[in-house]
């Protein structure tokens, strides 16, 4: 073969390549196909290499799960903490058990070592316990900045460990060393006229719970000549709007749903009536200094008592 025809051999083989589409001019489909899927799946394992292993959750025998919330209540002065964990034991006829000094957590029938180590911190001076929650109440002069992670430390280690919040022992006196636990007062009698049965219906459906929420609880301590007779217990018994609580919450719904109701009173202890007593003295001593005109509080800046 001559050289012109091998040169023209080439140039037509050189225009042919430069007809065709790319793909063609690489590898075959078949063989392109096998090496696309061999390369996906090298990709694939790749991948699947790099990938972190799905984590286990670990477990431990013998330790439960703690989630202990803490909840602000109206009274600036106590706490409620909720363990996700049963406070009061159960048989327990009353919904609520309140310890107010040091020998009451000792005593039967219901001592409690948890509100005695509670009740032990300089600052503490009430613990309540509700059905699913506790409320420690502090004095006015402590700070909850000082006291508070003691408290949580307390509960959390009591919880953890698995001891019993309050146990029941046998009460040779006829006298209860803790304040509620003797029976609820909210509950059915056989002996109970018909409107002290819708109040205590009303009181136990509508008002309890509204109560609770806030730290607290109430007693239904009678009904006199049109008057009801309560007791709040709890984040409610020291607290400054109880007043209000009283009178604009719970008169307010009496009166509108049962027509013999004409107000109610709340029942204070003589240690409470004393200190009622001194706070008003206070009140009127800091009236004198501010003036007739001023309205006495105890929470909010520029009010009367930290001016």
């Amino acid at each position: 073969m001559s050289s012109a025809t091998l040169c023209r051999s080439a140039a037509r083989e050189i225009l042919w390549s430069r007809a065709l589409p790319r793909a063609s001019r690489t590898t075959p489909p078949a063989l392109r196909c096998l090496h696309q899927a061999s390369k996906s799946h090298t990709l694939t394992l790749i991948a699947a290499s790099r990938r972190p292993l799905p984590l286990k959750p670990m477990t431990w025998s013998g330790v439960r799960s703690i989630f202990i919330q803490t909840e602000s209540t109206p009274n600036a002065d106590a706490l409620k903490f909720l363990p996700n964990h049963t406070v009061l034991p159960s048989g327990l006829s009353s919904p609520f058990l309140e310890y107010l000094t040091p020998r009451s957590t000792l005593a039967p029938p219901h001592p409690s070592p948890l509100a005695a180590n509670l009740l032990n911190i300089d600052g503490i001076t009430s613990v309540f316990y509700g059905p699913d929650f506790i409320t420690v109440t502090k004095a006015a002069d402590a700070n909850w900045a000082h006291v508070k992670p003691e408290v949580f430390s307390l509960i959390t280690e009591t919880v953890t460990s698995g001891e019993q919040i309050v146990n029941t022992v046998e009460n040779s006196s006829a006298e209860s060393g803790q304040e509620g636990g003797e029976k609820d007062t909210l509950g059915y009698n056989e002996n109970d006229s018909e409107v002290v049965g819708m109040i205590k219906e009303l009181l136990e459906t509508r008002i309890r719970p509204a109560i609770q929420e806030d730290g607290g609880d109430i007693e239904f301590r009678g009904f006199e000549n049109g008057m009801v007779l309560l007791k709040l217990r709890g984040a409610c018994r020291t607290c400054d709007s109880s007043t209000v609580t009283l009178k604009r919450g719970i008169e307010s719904m009496l009166m509108h749903y049962i027509e013999e109701v004409q107000g109610v009173t709340q029942v204070l202890d003589q240690e409470e009536e004393i200190a009622m007593q001194e706070f008003a003295k206070f009140e009127e001593k800091l009236k004198q200094q501010k003036g007739p005109d001023a309205v006495a509080s105890t929470v909010g800046k520029g009010s009367l008592d930290t001016a």
